[in-house]
């Protein structure tokens, strides 16, 4: 089973901006990733091929990165994912930037059971939370900010409570419950 799940949002700003957002993935100072609701992006090393990491139970490494243009990443977990995901972007016609994540897997056992009940609802919410972050840090406000599901609600309160100790265990830190959406 395949997919292949693409977010982005269209920005009015120079690339070079977006490309500098992209370059803060995973650091101390990290602009993109929606660390106020989600578990940080983290690697053993700075922003680089060949870096380990992910964040929460998904893991991955740097398979490409381009600084101040894009950054590839080689899925590694959970199980059965095979693939990878992408912070590219690309000049519109009308002379802002594009922020685009491409995520694309062949799923293999248990992930093709996994994937479209656990992984792809919390991944788009994710996605979107991020494109916010994105849009606001570039622009200083979000045209339309993303609202989670109550499924995806669901998901979560299920994963930070403690039905899921041997799920979370050393892997999930506690997701913030101060920006309920």
């Amino acid at each position: 089973m395949r997919a292949w799940n693409r977010h982005h949002r269209i920005v009015d700003v120079a690339q070079e901006r977006v490309g500098a957002l992209i370059d803060t993935l995973s650091g101390d100072g990290d602009r993109l990733w929606p660390v106020d609701a989600w578990p940080p992006m983290r690697f053993d090393r700075p922003l680089g091929v060949g870096a380990d990491g992910g964040h929460g139970p998904v893991r991955y490494r740097v398979e490409s990165y381009e600084p101040g243009k894009s950054v590839r990443f080689r899925f590694t977990a959970p199980r059965g994912f095979d693939g990878f995901h992408e912070f590219t972007m690309r000049a519109t016609e009308s002379g802002g930037t594009e922020l685009v994540h491409l995520m694309v897997l062949r799923l293999r056992h248990p992930a093709w059971l996994t994937y479209p009940l656990l992984w792809r609802p919390l991944h788009d919410a994710l996605l979107e939370d991020c494109l916010d972050r994105a849009e606001r840090e570039l622009t200083g406000t979000v045209r339309t900010p993303a609202r989670w599901s109550p499924y995806v609600r669901l998901l979560r309160n299920l994963i930070s409570g403690n039905r899921f100790r041997r799920f979370r265990k050393n892997r999930l830190p506690p997701m913030s419950t101060t920006a309920i959406r």
